[in-house]
């Protein structure tokens, strides 16, 4: 909560909205490189936040798509790469 009020130049949240949201994570993607688990844990702080905090029930937050996790596949190496 702490950097999502410094990234609006100390904004209280309750003077932001769905733009802001949008920015703070679009910001945590792009330009902090930020894996999609940690975009999805800041969605549920915020989600947290205006919710039971601030108690104030914001349609528009629940709609925030949750980041995709990337799947990895697993590495399999052969017998001879094994040994080497």
């Amino acid at each position: 909560m702490k950097r999502f009020a410094l990234f609006h130049g100390k904004r209280h949240p309750r003077e932001m909205g769905a733009e802001e949201v949008s920015a703070f994570r679009s910001y945590l993607a792009v330009e902090r490189s930020v894996s999609a688990s940690t975009q999805n844990q800041a969605k549920s702080a915020l989600l947290f936040l205006y919710k039971e905090v601030l108690q104030q029930d914001l349609p528009w937050l629940q709609k925030v798509v949750a980041a995709k996790v990337a799947r990895r596949l697993p590495v399999v190496l052969t017998q001879h790469e094994v040994r080497a």
